[in-house]
């Protein structure tokens, strides 16, 4: 699916019990099962992989190319490829994906958004941006 031959190998862990504060950028693979106090950003593009584990909080921006979730995910998150959404997954913030894959239980409280070819989430056919909406104008009161 989606072209690739094989995941990539998960390099590295961030174990349970585990706290991070700071960026991490990472290619490959790596799954996270403690806590991370600020992004989690992929440098291999598409092919990398996130696993953020059933135990694991992330309060940051996270992107890569494939994502798995079943934790707890604070700040925008954007899926280059392939976005899983296990059960136990619950993200506050926007999220962007290209394919969009949501199991039963799993709950996001912000907007969910397709990328286009671009990598950007596209703008719905026949929507105006608000700069090109005519103003307001509230009708007159009969009563």
């Amino acid at each position: 699916m989606f072209g690739w031959k094989k995941q990539p190998a998960i390099r590295t862990l961030i174990g349970e019990g585990t706290v991070v504060d700071g960026e991490i950028r990472f290619t490959d693979g790596l799954r996270i099962d403690g806590e991370v106090n600020g992004n989690v950003l992929s440098s291999g593009g598409e092919r990398s992989l996130l696993v953020i584990g059933e135990k694991a909080v992330i309060s940051g921006h996270v992107r890569a190319g494939h994502v798995i979730v079943n934790g707890r995910v604070r700040g925008p998150l954007d899926s280059e490829e392939l976005l899983e959404l296990q059960p136990k997954a619950r993200i506050e913030g926007s999220v962007r994906y290209r394919a969009l894959e949501m199991h039963q239980g799993a709950q996001v409280a912000g907007e969910l958004a397709p990328l286009d070819g671009t990598g950007h989430a596209p703008t719905v056919p026949g929507e105006v941006d608000d700069e090109d909406k005519p103003p307001l104008k509230l009708a007159a009161s009969r009563f």
